[in-house]
């Protein structure tokens, strides 16, 4: 018999607590991640925070690339038309639009390569924001609350993969559980049970050690290949390939919050005020691409792609403080290695510009 949770802080948690204890009294950190971040007017990402901006005074967490510098969304548009071209379509689907940035900067830099452009956003208050942005381009922009059964063009995905829902596998004594969320004394906890799941590589050594599996990720990636008839996915985030995501010296996962442009390591801690990311296995969204019938054309870091695309040339002609931020979506302490480019592609292949040096597909 499990017991009512007492009232806690907040309406998500106590609803957290309540759906725990519906579940016998333990919930897998998938689920967890899920309700903290998207639980419809409570999670993290459907409640009304700022969220995304370049600073903590005005209230927000984090700062993506398009919020930097306006540079990312031109240069990131080099690829996109290009994929536009070789697939012979002309709508861009972006999921996860943050404030709009990035929608903003594409429209820009592609006034006649994109007949329309298509957001896809569970955030009932970033879409507001992201309305707001893109008034200017007016009936061009629209917003659905899901995926189609089958469309055409280029998706951009820019740190959307690292908000998914990930497992968490830890491994004590040379035994594999799966870390799930408890609740006991009026807040969560951590509790393992033991599980067959395990990481899709071996794990060296006998050491405790601490990681994801990206099943829902990988179940996006599947459902793009299943409903995408013509076109490409363009797919920026943090993270690793596969033999560096598992790493026997990576022993304690990479599971982070964001607050107040602060980092930290208790997700159970302050739910629904913080983001939750995990970084990107991308040898797993390669091969799950593949296993949907995506052709997979490039994986390198983010330096070398924006490179590729003429970030430097277009860095000339800024002004020394515009220029010093633009510098950072490529410098290695910055984003530039840290984050890493995907791009696939439905039909012919053909060699992207973006990959042009610097390809590390062989590493995956």
């Amino acid at each position: 018999m499990t017991s009512e949770p007492e009232i806690l802080p907040s309406a998500l948690q106590t609803l957290i607590a309540k759906a725990i204890a519906e579940a016998g009294g333990w919930i897998g950190f998938d689920r967890f991640m899920q309700l903290a971040l998207y639980q419809p007017g409570l999670g993290y990402y459907s409640g009304g925070l700022p969220k995304i901006g370049a600073m903590p005074e005005g209230g927000s967490d984090f700062v993506t690339a398009p919020e930097l510098s306006p540079l990312f969304g031109e240069v990131l548009a080099v690829q996109v038309a290009e994929a536009l071209a070789h697939t012979g379509t002309r709508e861009v689907w972006e999921f996860g639009a943050g404030t709009g940035a990035l929608a903003a900067q594409l429209l820009d830099a592609l006034p006649d390569a994109v007949e329309r452009y298509t957001i896809v956003d569970l955030s009932g208050d970033l879409r507001a924001r992201q309305q707001a942005r893109l008034a200017p381009w007016g009936g061009k922009v629209r917003w659905l609350d899901r995926l189609p059964d089958a469309f055409e063009g280029v998706v951009v995905g820019n740190e959307l993969l690292d908000a998914m829902p990930v497992q968490l596998l830890a491994r004590k004594g040379g035994v594999w559980h799966e870390r799930g969320v408890a609740w006991a004394g009026g807040a969560f906890a951590w509790e393992d049970r033991p599980t067959a799941l395990r990481p899709p590589v071996e794990v060296e050594g006998a050491h405790d050690y601490l990681t994801e599996l990206h099943a829902q990720g990988e179940a996006f990636i599947h459902t793009l290949g299943e409903r995408l008839a013509r076109g490409a996915a363009l797919l920026i985030d943090y993270g690793f390939g596969e033999r560096e995501y598992y790493h026997p010296q990576r022993a304690m996962g990479t599971v982070m919050c964001h607050r107040a442009h602060r980092a930290d390591a208790d997700p159970l801690a302050d739910v629904g005020e913080k983001d939750i990311t995990a970084h990107v296995n991308f040898t797993a969204m390669a091969v799950a691409g593949q296993d949907a019938g995506f052709e997979v054309l490039g994986y390198t870091s983010q330096a070398h792609f924006l490179v590729n695309c003429g970030l430097l040339q277009k860095m000339e002609l800024l002004a020394l403080a515009p220029r010093a931020m633009a510098a950072k979506l490529m410098m290695e302490h910055e984003m530039g290695e840290l984050f890493k480019v995907l791009l696939l592609a439905k039909g012919a292949p053909w060699q992207p510009a973006g990959f042009t040096h610097g390809d590390r597909l062989h590493g995956l």
